[in-house]
């Protein structure tokens, strides 16, 4: 093992959406460096098999993943709540490994539309997936973090939340409130050792390969943006109310600047 690894040994590591795509390359890392990983792979469907708007469910993906763990001798369980429901979440958490150090913020879906089309319910699915999903597991791990005078929540902004996206009128806004939400949280958990971060990250998947070129994807792996994440969850590390864009092994801290 290299000696400068970050390790994670007997931390509970709650990941949301962690059936494919960012949230898998989550699960495998943390699992490799000794945390034990809760799967919450049912974000109103979307890491159970159904397509990236949410509209179908499955717990195939999510098993697969800690199947996968597992083999490799770690210690992973599977849960299919929606996000909307953090406290069963937790719950389950804690009954399986009695603490949570960690939880990332990792689910989501997409309903992009302008916003001459966009409906009520292509409104409501991505604010209630992104934002009271963000909301509800955070604050159901919230008193438990407290108790333990420590805890990471990683909550995941966009690109198109910071400077926005056109026929993404809804997930810039949860994207964007997202980061907020971070910001208060990152004062509210300092006395307690909480540290809470965003990040706004591009890499391949379901919900990319559809508006990123073939050649830009094969250099968005998932993998690359672990690094950082990993970094932001370690008890070592003590930035808190941050936003970072990364990508493609890229890294840029963000900050607002008045002028």
């Amino acid at each position: 093992m290299d000696k400068g690894q970050l390790r994670f040994d007997n931390r509970v590591v709650v990941i949301t959406g962690a059936g494919n795509g960012l949230g898998k390359e989550y699960a495998l890392a943390f699992a490799s460096r000794g945390a034990k990983v809760y799967f919450l792979s049912k974000v109103v469907v979307n890491d159970l098999g159904g397509d990236m708007k949410g509209q179908s469910t499955g717990s195939n993906a999510a098993d697969k993943v800690v199947e996968e763990i597992k083999k490799n001798g770690g210690v992973a369980v599977a849960n299919y709540d929606s996000v909307e429901f953090g406290d069963k979440i937790i719950a389950t958490a804690m009954q399986a490994f009695g603490r949570v150090d960690v939880v990332i913020n990792n689910a989501g879906i997409l309903r992009d539309v302008s916003m001459v089309k966009m409906t009520e319910l292509d409104w409501d699915l991505i604010i209630k997936i992104h934002m009271k999903g963000t909301f509800s597991v955070s604050k159901a791990a919230w008193n438990v973090m407290r108790a333990q005078g420590y805890g990471r929540i990683i909550n995941t902004s966009s690109g198109s939340g910071l400077y926005g996206s056109f026929g993404q009128a809804n997930y810039s806004a949860a994207k964007l409130g997202i980061h907020g939400f971070t910001l208060t949280l990152a004062k509210e958990g300092e006395k307690n050792n909480i540290r809470v971060n965003s990040i706004a990250p591009v890499a391949a998947s379901r919900m990319t390969e559809t508006v990123i070129p073939p050649a830009a994807l094969a250099m968005l792996k998932p993998e690359y943006v672990v690094p950082l994440v990993q970094y932001l969850c370690h008890e070592s590390c003590e930035e808190t109310g941050s936003v970072f864009e990364v990508a493609a092994g890229y890294i840029a801290k963000l900050r607002w600047q008045r002028t």
